[in-house]
């Protein structure tokens, strides 16, 4: 069985970097906007999976399923609001960002984005954002990493350290080749396997428990493990994941890169569709494994453990390969996004005015993509880093406290300016660290929301007492609104 699935992971890997190899070798000559954001030529299937991919990362086969698996049904609420949050950041933001961030001075990146938005020459806002991309993708990467430590340890009895490290060479590899095509391209056969593992394990388990069984293993649940209204805020916190969709870079970089809105609108019910069944059968996955398997050491493990009880030792490499696509199609989208926002919003305008080659931004680009994934592995290394769903968890809520209010504000708000995009961003992202820290160990309240809030009020409140925006910048948003493509 060891055999068997080591060769099914190894040919999977190889697949993968056999991607970035290709787009490669075809986008020579590519210029920076090829390697960020794929020349805005995603067609809807690859943009709906690829977002999807690399948003349910492997915490969603190894920490959602076993949230649910150790504490119930309690834990369906970050299930809910991961669904409405993803369904309305494809309804309401996706349309609006696209078409703006191609008025805004065909901005491929966010923080160019909300820098052109304003029609603005200072780069505050440009190295605010960077900043912030490289510290909580950082983390991000990190539980991606450690989620493919945890899935060779647990199947191969491999050292997770050196796992860690062959995974992030991998990831490296077609990243640091292929760009955002080949990130989409990987995350959308990633994305095709996390959906069909994830329907079939659950499945099947659910066919092969006996009555005998699952009596006793219902007798062995925690208390009140069928009931979601344990505790007001942990409905609360769990809706509040929600939030995250509207801030989180990697996910809407792919409203950016379709090739129209008729793509986009196809788009967005592929991929709604594809995440709500992906978050419902991870549930379902967390809760027929506890009745599956009874009591289990590491709950982090109860797809692995359940796949492999299940099926032979080839369709398990196959489908525990569904947690490999899970780690790496998240970590090559936060370290795109971490290259692209330090190339083209650091690098170029401050360290090189502007005088970069395209040949120079994908080598600065791709030396960030180096960087953060060894800073990564030292931390999924570390055993006292956490959790995956805790890493995961941390970096989110960063994410959605700090960009969600400022990007939606700027679609969707005439009188907003740059000073309170910068003082919402910069208020959301302590508001969240500082409630994490100082807040949350007395009080369980999902960090995001505070920071959220926070964010969203002072956004608002000093646009207000700041200068109105000039005439060209009211004239783009109404442009924009109006839904006029430039």
């Amino acid at each position: 069985m060891f055999n068997a699935e080591l060769i099914v992971f190894c040919a999977y890997l190889l697949f993968m970097v056999g991607i970035g190899i290709f787009f490669f070798l075809r986008s020579k000559g590519g210029g920076e906007k090829s390697y960020f954001l794929g020349g805005r030529q995603m067609g809807p299937w690859v943009s709906a999976l690829s977002a999807g991919a690399s948003d349910m990362s492997a915490w969603v086969l190894m920490g959602l399923p076993a949230s649910v698996y150790a504490a119930g049904l309690g834990q369906t609420w970050i299930a809910i609001g991961l669904a409405i949050g993803y369904a309305l950041s494809w309804l309401i933001e996706a349309p609006r960002l696209r078409r703006y961030s191609i008025a805004a001075k065909d901005s491929i990146t966010i923080p160019q984005y909300l820098t052109n938005r304003f029609l603005s020459k200072s780069r505050v806002l440009q190295i605010l954002c960077a900043v912030i991309f490289l510290v909580a993708y950082t983390v991000y990467a990190a539980s991606s990493i450690k989620a493919c430590g945890t899935l060779f340890n647990t199947v191969l009895n491999m050292e997770g350290s050196l796992t860690m490290y062959i995974a992030a060479v991998i990831i490296i590899c077609y990243t640091f080749l292929g760009g955002f095509t080949a990130v989409c391209w990987t995350d959308f056969f990633q994305g095709l396997l996390m959906l069909g593992a994830l329907l079939i394990a659950p499945i099947f388990a659910v066919s092969m428990i006996g009555a005998g069984d699952t009596t006793s293993a219902m007798q062995n649940l925690p208390q009140n493990y069928w009931n979601m209204f344990t505790d007001w805020k942990e409905v609360v916190s769990g809706l509040g994941w929600g939030l995250g969709y509207f801030g989180m870079p990697h996910i809407i970089i792919r409203f950016m890169s379709l090739r129209s809105d008729k793509d986009l609108k196809k788009s967005a019910k592929i991929g709604i569709t594809w995440t709500v069944l992906i978050l419902t059968f991870s549930v379902a996955a967390g809760i027929i494994g506890h009745l599956f398997l009874g009591d289990i050491a590491d709950s982090s493990t109860v797809f692995i453990q359940m796949v492999r009880k299940i099926f032979p030792a080839l369709i398990s490499g196959l489908l525990l390969s569904a947690i490999l696509a899970a780690a790496m199609s998240t970590a090559d989208s936060q370290l795109l996004a971490s290259a692209s926002a330090f190339a083209s919003d650091v690098y170029k305008p401050i360290f090189r005015r502007n005088k970069a080659s395209d040949k120079e931004m994908l080598w600065a680009g791709r030396f960030v993509v180096l960087v953060i994934a060894v800073i990564a592995v030292l931390i999924a290394a570390n055993p006292n880093s956490g959790t995956i769903m805790g890493l995961v968890e941390n970096a989110w809520g960063v994410f959605g406290a700090a960009f969600g209010p400022a990007i939606m504000l700027s679609l969707f708000w005439r009188r907003f300016n740059f000073q309170g995009a910068v003082a919402g961003i910069l208020t959301g992202a302590l508001v969240d660290i500082l409630w994490l820290i100082f807040v949350k160990p007395h009080f369980a309240l999902y960090e995001i929301i505070p920071g959220f809030v926070c964010s969203l009020i002072v956004a608002i409140v000093v646009s207000l007492l700041t200068k109105a925006p000039g005439d060209e910048i009211t004239e783009m948003f109404d442009k924009v609104a109006s839904g006029v493509e430039e």
